[in-house]
C-alpha cells in the first residue's frame, strides 16, 4: 500500500479496520490522520512491580499522562477502550527500553511477552487534531505528511517511585490570530493532554533548536507563526531513560494504538 493513497483512505477507516491492517503488517507508519474521530493513545507496558508506582506517577503528571485504561497482569485486550484489541501487535511499531537504554523497535510483541506485564493507555493528542482542523487551525505535521515534532524540556515531571524525568512537548506552529481558538479547541479535552503548556518562547522550556526535535519529524515553522507546546505521552520514554526500570515497553514516538472511542467521548464542555 502506498503511503499516501493508505492515508487518505484510512481517515475515515473503523478503528477495528486499521487495527487489522497493522496486525497483518500492512501499516507501519505514524498514525496521526487515521480513524478521524477515534482516540488515540500512547502505550506504556511495565512488570507487575512497577506498575503501581507507575499508576501513581500518571496521577502526580495528568497533563502528559491522562490515563485512559490499564489492564490486568498478562491481559493483551484493553475491554474498555477497544474490546477483542491485541495490545501485542495493534500498534505499527513498539519501542523495548531495558535500563533506560533503547534496546529494540519491532512491530509486534509476541517474542517477549509475558504474563506478569501491566498496560497502560494514555491519552494522545493525535484525538484533539481534528477538532483543531473543525475550528480552521491547520495541523502543519498532516499537511506536510511527517509525524509531529517532539523535544525533552528542562521541566521535571513529579516523581513517584522509581519513576522520575523530564517532561516531553509536541509542537505545532500557529499564526497567532488563531491561538485563542487552538487554545480553547484543545482544553476540551484534558484527557488527551488539554491545552499548551507553553506559547512560543521555546528556550523557556530548554529547547535550542525547534529544527531539532528529539522524536518525530521537523516540521515547516514560517515566519508568522508561533510554536505552541502541548504535553506529550512520550514523556514516559523520557522517564525512563531517567529512570532506567528493568524493562519498559511503549509505542514508537507518533505509531499509536487507535480506540474504539471517540473523540466526543473525551471532550469537556
Amino acid at each position: 500500500m502506498a503511503e499516501d493513497i493508505s492515508r487518505n483512505t484510512l481517515a475515515h477507516a473503523h478503528p477495528k479496520e486499521v487495527r487489522g491492517l497493522i496486525r497483518q503488517g500492512k501499516w507501519r507508519q505514524p498514525t496521526a490522520g487515521l480513524c478521524q474521530g477515534r482516540v488515540q493513545a500512547n502505550l506504556v507496558i511495565l512488570p507487575r512491580d512497577l506498575a503501581d508506582d507507575f499508576l501513581v506517577f500518571t496521577q502526580r503528571n495528568p497533563k502528559p499522562c491522562p490515563l485512559l485504561e490499564v489492564t490486568g497482569p498478562g491481559s493483551i485486550e484493553p475491554v474498555q477502550t477497544a474490546p477483542g484489541a491485541d495490545l501485542r501487535q495493534d500498534l505499527p511499531k513498539y519501542r523495548i527500553y531495558r535500563h533506560g537504554q533503547l534496546e529494540a523497535e519491532v512491530t509486534d510483541l509476541m517474542a517477549i511477552w509475558q504474563d506478569h506485564l501491566v498496560s497502560f493507555l494514555l491519552g494522545c493528542s493525535f484525538t484533539f487534531e481534528a477538532a483543531m482542523l473543525q475550528a480552521g487551525v491547520p495541523v502543519r505535521h498532516l499537511e506536510e505528511g511527517k509525524n509531529v515534532p517532539m523535544y525533552i524540556t528542562n521541566r521535571p515531571c513529579l516523581p513517584a517511585g522509581i519513576f522520575q524525568g523530564p517532561l516531553v512537548v509536541s509542537m505545532r506552529p500557529v499564526l497567532p490570530v488563531l491561538i485563542p481558538q487552538a487554545i480553547q479547541v484543545t482544553a476540551k479535552f484534558p484527557s488527551a493532554h488539554g491545552g499548551p503548556v507553553q506559547v512560543g518562547d521555546p528556550a523557556s522550556l530548554g529547547i535550542q533548536g525547534l529544527s531539532r526535535p528529539d522524536f518525530g519529524d521537523p516540521v515547516t515553522i514560517r515566519a508568522s507563526e508561533v510554536p505552541v507546546f502541548w504535553a506529550c505521552g512520550v514523556t514516559p520514554q523520557a522517564v525512563a531513560m531517567r529512570a532506567k526500570p528493568p524493562l519498559m515497553i511503549t509505542h514508537a514516538p507518533g505509531h499509536m494504538f487507535i480506540t474504539d472511542l471517540k473523540d466526543e467521548d473525551l471532550a469537556v464542555y
